[in-house]
């Protein structure tokens, strides 16, 4: 005759192992589904980008390019084709795979909120520029459009990313920022930087330790098919010419080209100037500190005296005293105090 103890707790053990596997929203089996969905939405949302890009830039996407673009295999990448095209995602066209309106409705959705999240880690903390990429590609999955409603809002309703890309309105409404490659470029013409491409990683960390970015005023002065010679704000740079290829610049109008660039750095103890503005590589927490500090467009700083080691330098910002670094003083341009007046 079975013990009736061993059977309930062989009963008891069987309904909690069921339990775990089965119960809804707390089960593994819940849980490993909830999973699935989860990565085939991620997988579906980054091949949208992808195809979308190829678009942009008239190339035609493939299985092949898919598979490479989301990490997954070709048979893979194979089967995700055929569910988005289930979804009226995708369709065939010509041999060629392209989005549905409703695709690119989706596909945009997604970008939108690449490069706000982008924005914010650019604006809204103190992270480097090689993490933005990344944590956006994590944070832009899954998000309502509501919420991108509500991080716009409080970004302030930028139009680009920190890259210079433009980001999308809720309605999908864009403008291209218009840039031509600097290689492509004439000399001697003044020029404004507007796009640094992020992509590949090994060519924006380079960009990155130029100090260069969107807004920056530039022009080339020698180039060969070996190295581009520019300057941007005040600094000269020589780069090759397949790292320059990453740089997207306009023509800067007449009326919009600024004298030679002075940084507070330049200025000498006992000298007065007027803030210009503040470089566009200055981003997030230290720009909100120099904004917090009082260092605006127009306003008045004195060098007052020097550290006796050389740095930092003491300036008269508002009647404050401020200590500054050299490398600080360096992101803030100014115009002489006889230039502005």
């Amino acid at each position: 005759m079975p013990n009736p103890i061993l059977a309930l707790i062989a009963f008891a053990v069987l309904a909690i192992v069921l339990y775990v596997l089965l119960a809804p929203e707390r089960g593994l089996v819940w849980r490993w589904r909830e999973m699935g969905r989860l990565n085939e939405r991620v997988f579906i949302e980054d091949t949208l980008k992808h195809v979308y890009k190829c678009e942009l830039n008239g190339r035609a996407p493939t299985i092949e390019s898919i598979a490479g673009a989301v990490h997954i295999s070709a048979d893979q990448a194979a089967h995700l084709v055929t569910v988005m095209t289930e979804r009226e995602l995708l369709v065939l066209v010509d041999d060629h795979l392209k989005l549905t309106p409703g695709g690119v409705n989706a596909a945009l959705h997604v970008i939108r909120a690449h490069r706000l999240w982008e924005r914010f880690l650019a604006d809204e903390t103190g992270m480097s520029e090689s993490g933005w990429h990344r944590l956006a590609d994590r944070y832009e999955h899954g998000r309502s459009p509501e919420e991108l409603g509500e991080l716009e809002r409080q970004l302030g309703y930028p139009t680009h990313d920190p890259h210079g890309d433009p980001i999308p309105s809720s309605s999908g409404q864009y403008v291209p920022h218009g840039g031509q490659p600097l290689p492509s470029m004439p000399l001697n013409v003044p020029l404004r930087i507007v796009h640094v491409e992020d992509e590949p990683d090994v060519i924006y960390a380079q960009l990155v330790a130029e100090g260069l970015a969107p807004g920056q005023q530039i022009r080339i002065t020698s180039q060969s098919p070996q190295a581009i010679r520019f300057w941007a704000d005040g600094d000269e740079h020589v780069l090759a010419p397949v790292v320059a290829g990453n740089i997207s610049v306009v023509v800067e109008h007449a009326a919009e080209v600024t004298r030679a660039v002075e940084r507070l750095s330049d200025l000498k103890q006992g000298e007065t100037a007027v803030v210009s503005g503040i470089a566009p590589a200055c981003r997030g927490a230290e720009r909100r500190r120099f904004l917090d500090l009082g260092i605006l467009s127009g306003t008045r700083v004195n060098a007052e005296f020097l550290s006796p080691s050389g740095d930092p330098m003491a300036y008269r910002i508002r009647e404050t005293l401020i200590a500054l670094r050299r490398e600080q003083a360096d992101l803030i341009y100014i115009r002489r105090e006889e230039a502005a007046s």
